[in-house]
């Protein structure tokens, strides 16, 4: 449906600035077709076609924060007004987090240079991964200047969306993983958003005894997303989808070398990690590596990746479907903090920085926009609209946003904002996107205390 928007938008052009009687008969024609259409196209629509028209959302966990899709929201219901929000965010755009990500690659090839074994692209591709590296050089896994501008662009549409909730001398309570680009985000966001009312309260912290619901790590689930046959799947997987022949192709002038010498796929999915972090550097004005591959190889690359993101944190059944119970506890803390906040005449904002490996299981355990998803057919995920990227750029964030008419109105509404957008709930609403808190949190609390470790 992008590319018919598009072709639409350019014939509007035409329509408006050429004033042809043939161009405005092929927009209703066109018109027609496409909304006749629609509904079926729409069941059909898979994530392949995102990435045609956006080649950045092939890098997963790795695209820079597209910004909201979605420009106006719903109206309050009659009398309801905003008064509080409570938000977990990812940090930023930042560098990869390993050394490695950027050397392993630039080893492979600066040996395979000296040797007199790369073709001219392979070592132009040596040249344009030596200044990746060079960028990143003991920056690995900071939050890069985009990333700070993330920040402060979301805390300003959250100001302006919202005016109610950040009205006088508030009080905005945040907290940040001990991460430094985790806070470094936190402190982008405050900045902007006292330097829009300088008689907000803040209060900021990053601190160890907030990492059990901040940024737990569940040893006990994380020893269960993957046996022998889940293992086995994933293997099976990339050896049916393996193209990394093609890359070594364009990059080797000796295929005894590269048989011999290179490990092609390790070297092939480390060199598409990088065309993948490049948007999120300065390097992205220059260089780019995604010329490298083609469509197909790019849409297999992203299939593969959100693959082993519901495996390992979605509810995929196949082991136990309990992974996204990871943030319990995150969970649990906003719905009490939530519960004290309302009881007060003007509770400001809680905000929280962290990770995608948080936001991520959250939004499936929330089931925000059926991200709660169980099925074990793995090949069916994009079309059932499990889509890794749509929850997780740099700057991911979940906004839960309270509505009342007054401090003595106990019917408090909530609307849940994924990415800045509208987000659907498990449960039925005649005033959707609003619900009653009432409901949604005697929901969440009995799937949570319902919840039971192995």
């Amino acid at each position: 449906m992008l590319n018919n928007c598009k072709i639409i938008n350019r014939i509007s052009y035409l329509c408006t600035h050429k004033k042809e009687k043939l161009m405005r008969q092929l927009l209703f024609t066109l018109v027609l077709i496409v909304f006749s259409l629609g509904i079926n196209a729409q069941k059909d629509y898979i994530a392949q076609e995102e990435i045609k028209y956006d080649i950045h959302y092939s890098a997963s966990n790795l695209l820079a924060y597209p910004g909201p899709k979605q420009v106006r929201l719903t109206e309050a219901p009659e009398g309801k007004k905003p008064f509080y929000i409570s938000h977990y965010g990812r940090h930023g755009s930042r560098f990869l987090v390993e050394k490695k990500e950027y050397s392993d690659p630039q080893l492979v090839l600066a040996k395979a240079d000296s040797l007199g074994k790369l073709t001219p692209l392979g070592k132009d591709v040596l040249r344009r991964v030596t200044i990746l590296g060079d960028e990143a050089y003991n920056r690995w896994g900071e939050l890069t200047p985009l990333g700070a501008r993330q920040h402060q662009q979301i805390a300003k549409r959250m100001y302006e969306r919202f005016p109610e909730v950040f009205a006088g001398d508030v009080c905005v309570d945040a907290k940040s993983t001990i991460v430094i680009r985790c806070i470094l985000s936190m402190e982008n966001a405050l900045m902007q958003l006292v330097t829009m009312n300088p008689a907000l309260r803040i209060r900021h912290d990053a601190s160890k005894f907030d990492m059990y619901y901040m940024n737990l790590q569940d040893k006990k689930l994380r020893s269960q997303r993957r046996d022998s046959t889940i293992n086995a799947i994933i293997q099976e997987y990339i050896d049916q989808h393996d193209q990394s022949s093609s890359l070594m192709e364009k990059l080797f002038n000796d295929a005894d070398y590269v048989r011999e010498q290179v490990d092609a796929r390790n070297l092939a999915s480390g060199i598409f990690k990088l065309a993948g972090s490049i948007q999120n550097t300065e390097s992205r004005k220059k260089i780019t590596l995604y010329d490298l591959f083609s469509d197909e190889e790019i849409y297999d690359y992203w299939r593969l990746q959100n693959i082993l993101w519901y495996i390992n944190y979605g509810a995929y059944p196949l082991n136990g479907g309990k992974q996204p119970y990871s943030q319990r506890n995150l969970l649990r803390k906003i719905i009490e903090e939530a519960d004290s906040c309302i009881r007060l005449d003007s509770p400001g904002a809680t905000l929280r920085f962290g990770h995608e490996t948080m936001v991520l299981p959250l939004t499936c355990l929330m089931e925000l926009d059926n991200y709660g998803l169980q099925t074990d057919n793995l090949e069916s995920l994009e079309r059932k609209g499990w889509v890794n990227f749509r929850v997780f750029p740099m700057g991911a964030n979940i906004q839960l946003v309270f509505y009342r008419e007054n401090p003595q109105d106990k019917d408090v509404l909530v609307k849940v904002l994924l990415n800045e957008n509208e987000a659907s709930l498990p449960l039925k609403s005649k005033e959707e996107p609003y619900y009653k808190w009432s409901e949604v949190r005697d929901y969440y609390l009995k799937k949570l205390d319902a919840y039971q470790e192995d």
